[in-house]
């Protein structure tokens, strides 16, 4: 899994690789343009959707409105840190 943290704390962003099938409805959908193909493969053979400016999201949640895998999640808590305990 990869985790961005909000520049101000706010919340932070969660990608679940290994279930990403690399549709890009995600990114497509993403009003700021945050959201973009990794370089990388997983483990299935896709390019995964992949977080590129964390300081533009605004916590719309239509990254994971739109997620058919449930593999985007946008948590509220106030730091990535808090979440992990």
């Amino acid at each position: 899994m990869e985790t961005h943290q909000h520049p101000e704390d706010k919340y932070y962003f969660i990608t679940d690789e290994e279930r990403c099938k690399g549709c890009g409805l995600c990114i497509e959908f993403c009003p700021k343009d945050c959201l973009g193909f990794s370089d990388e493969i997983n483990e299935k053979g896709w390019r995964v959707a992949k977080m590129h400016r964390m300081k533009d999201c605004i916590k719309c949640y239509m990254c994971e409105r739109m997620c058919p895998d449930f593999a985007i999640y946008v948590n509220e808590v106030e730091s990535a840190e808090k979440a992990e305990t």
